[in-house]
């Protein structure tokens, strides 16, 4: 272990640091941490030293030192959070806090307690960065001493670090410690292809080198020729870089221009495209590999001049052209851009607090998450992505595009919820459905049953492709079915207005036969085409016209022969004549004769118990009525000779009659179950239904319901006028 001389020789070699503070800091942390051990049997101090000296090596200011060195003492120690303030400041404190591991906490499990640590961590990274490098160095040295874990914690801790760290580290610019963290993860946890590619690099290694150096000395001589003052070396490309490049595009390793690179290193912008024009003389450049991140840098900050060109062997090699101060960002990113403290100084914000407003953006949301799960799901993608991550009620993760609404929220669940939504609860707050949505928002969509759906304005607030779709198609659906709608009703008004009654004439078969004869694929086509208007409604109205009036014709014509000859006719001999019909349970003069043709009119639907009269129609027997009947009661003197005297039989239970029952009620949701509920409890089959609303908000049912008798039908009509809703129940008059 090094000594506290040692340890504050080696940090001095990176900056000139107060030793006088850090000094205290390693005293104090030798004290506290004094008797504990690390996983390998080595004093515990050995961590916080070399996380120290990895921050001094990125070029960290003072406080983040003595904030490595104490990282672990709040947490494993007796040594409070007062006491820190009290010994090194607020500052260190804030430092010490943002990556303390909470251990004074209890968690249902390891992955929660993980995941607010790293919570707790970005956003004490909110107001200090510094604490997200403390953090990515803990994670390097402890990812050095992996080995000394178990199995499942170096697999765990491995998946971690390239899944959270390495990612940041790379969006932080970090390289030097994002590549050693990518090569240790892949070490754990794909050995053997580590140690394939590593024996596979190793063996080209020399010959490698022996191509590369004599490229750098062709370089050299050209620039010293140039009077040009530069650095030179050559890069080996890191191990999981190149496993990358093998597994996600599938090439050989043959096939990797860039195992190794030049890079060239020089004073200002201007020397890096001369030494670019200069290369370019000399070897020729492959088309397409040619990036210039100088003009366009990468949001991490990353600057320099990438360039493949073909050596004069034909072997492909990349150059790489950049100044010293463009160097030392991309070994150290935001480290390399460090500010004392945000705000200190200078009121205005000047280029490097620019710089790292991308992170505080991101991670502001972060701090009204409640499930330290969700956080932890979300962690991995957010950073980098250009969507917006919001949650439901139960906690779901759900991705939309940046800018998305309520609506997008909405329809991304179901199609039914985004086209009944008529608002949207936020972070338990109403909002309107074109509410921008942020990212860590909880959404609740507020529906109606009664919405009248989505309208052409919704496409301007929706945001997503897919929600956009489903409005549309809505649209779509709801604009035929209303144009279906109104054909419907126009040519129900035309054949009132030409004196037929909609109810006779609109059958299915004439519908079907008007439809294909004048070409439609369906009747809805039909419809929609009456609905725009013009001679269509007409030429479809006649069509039916003239197949009901040849129906009715044929009809007539068949009857008329049978006629003349009935109509004279005793009801005794009709009696005689007609063949066995089976008996509806009327008696006829007082006498039962199954060879009489009876049958009961539906007109007015008798049903036992009701007064009745026979009467002897035109060839269709003996139709029977109630004697209130509106037909019968109209009908001319002269053909009241035709009324017979009938009564009911016996009432039996297996034997059932149609009557209609008509019912006034209110135009809501679940009546039609009431009522037929209703007719269940009395065991009383409904054969057909006939309902029409009014302007009144009313609806207008007929039942036909199949009784046994007039005592049942006044039973189901009490029954009926007791549900909510029913105004008056009543018996259909002819």
């Amino acid at each position: 272990m090094e000594t506290k001389a040692k340890f504050l020789e080696k940090i001095k070699q990176y900056k000139d640091y107060d030793t006088e503070m850090i000094g205290r800091a390693y005293d104090k942390a030798k004290l506290l941490h004094e008797g504990q051990l690390r996983k390998s049997g080595e004093p515990y101090l050995i961590h916080p030293v070399a996380v120290a000296v990895i921050l001094a090596q990125l070029g960290m200011d003072d406080e983040t030192l003595v904030g490595g060195l104490l990282h672990d003492v709040v947490e494993d120690t007796s040594y409070t959070r007062e006491m820190l303030v009290e010994d090194f400041g607020e500052e260190v404190a804030l430092l010490v806090d943002g990556v303390t591991k909470l251990g004074t906490l209890k968690f249902d499990s390891k992955e929660v307690a993980q995941a607010e640590t790293l919570r707790k961590m970005f956003l004490a990274m909110s107001k200090d960065i510094r604490v997200l490098i403390i953090k990515l160095a803990d994670r390097l040295h402890n990812m050095r001493t992996l080995g000394y874990m178990r199995p499942e914690k170096i697999i765990e801790k491995s998946r971690e670090t390239l899944d959270i760290y390495a990612p940041l580290a790379s969006r932080l610019g970090i390289f030097t410690i994002k590549f050693e963290l990518e090569d240790i993860a892949l070490k754990y946890l794909h050995p053997k292809e580590y140690e394939e590619l590593q024996k596979d690099i190793t063996e080209k290694k020399t010959q490698r080198e022996l191509f590369i150096n004599e490229v750098m000395q062709e370089i050299r001589e050209a620039l010293e020729a140039m009077n040009m003052h530069f650095d030179i070396s050559g890069r080996s490309k890191h191990l999981y870089s190149v496993y990358k490049k093998m597994v996600i595009q599938h090439k050989q390793l043959d096939e990797i221009f860039d195992l190794t690179a030049v890079r060239v290193i020089v004073e200002n912008v201007r020397d890096c495209y001369a030494v670019l024009g200069q290369v370019h003389t000399m070897w020729k450049p492959i088309p397409g590999r040619f990036k210039d991140y100088i003009a366009m840098p990468k949001p991490n900050m990353y600057q320099s001049l990438h360039t493949t060109v073909l050596g004069d062997n034909g072997e492909p090699f990349e150059i790489q052209i950049r100044t010293y101060e463009m160097h030392r960002v991309a070994e150290f990113g935001i480290a390399a851009h460090w500010k004392y403290k945000e705000g200190k100084g200078n009121s205005s914000q000047n280029n490097e607090d620019l710089k790292l407003a991308w992170l505080r953006q991101t991670l502001e949301w972060q701090k009204e998450l409640e499930d330290p799960r969700e956080f932890m799901e979300t962690l991995k993608v957010d950073l980098f992505a250009s969507q917006v991550f919001v949650f439901t009620p139960r906690g779901e993760v759900i991705d939309l595009p940046a800018e998305s609404t309520p609506l997008d929220f909405a329809f991304k669940i179901h199609t039914d919820v985004g086209c009944h939504c008529v608002g949207a609860k936020v972070n338990g707050k109403m909002v309107t459905i074109d509410h921008t949505l942020k990212n860590g928002d909880i959404v609740e969509i507020v529906t109606s049953a009664n919405s009248s759906g989505p309208s052409v304005d919704w496409l301007k607030i929706a945001k997503s492709s897919s929600a956009r779709n489903k409005i549309r198609q809505w649209l779509k659906r709801r604009n035929k079915g209303d144009d279906i709608a109104k054909g419907k009703d126009l040519l129900d008004k035309y054949l009132r207005k030409k004196g037929y009654d909609p109810q006779t004439v609109l059958k299915a078969r004439y519908l079907t036969a008007a439809a294909k004869e004048m070409k439609f694929t369906t009747l809805d086509e039909a419809y929609t085409q009456i609905s725009q208007g013009g001679a269509v409604l007409s030429k479809f109205a006649n069509a039916i016209f003239e197949l009901f009036d040849g129906e009715k014709k044929e009809e007539e014509k068949q009857l008329q022969k049978k006629e003349e000859d009935l109509i004279n006719e005793t009801p005794k001999k009709l009696r005689e004549t007609k063949k066995s019909q089976q008996s509806p349970g009327i008696l006829v003069e007082g006498k039962k004769n199954d060879r009489l043709m009876i049958r009961l009119s539906r007109c007015c639907n008798p049903v036992p118990g009701d007064n009745i009269v026979g009467f002897i129609t035109k060839g269709r027997g003996i139709s029977v009525h109630r004697k209130d009947c509106s037909n019968i009661l109209s009908l001319p003197d002269h053909e009241k000779a035709r009324c017979i005297d009938v009564e009911w039989e016996d009432v039996k239970d297996d034997k059932f009659y149609a009557a209609n029952i008509c019912i006034v009620c209110a135009d809501r949701r679940g009546i039609f179950s009431d009522i037929s509920r209703a007719c269940e409890d009395q065991d009383v089959r409904i054969e057909g239904v006939n309902a029409k609303s009014d302007k009144n908000e009313t609806l207008n049912i007929t039942l036909t319901l199949m009784l046994v008798s007039i005592q049942q039908m006044q039973k189901i009509q009490r029954n009926l006028r007791n549900v909510p809703g029913v105004m008056s129940v009543y018996r259909a008059k002819s």
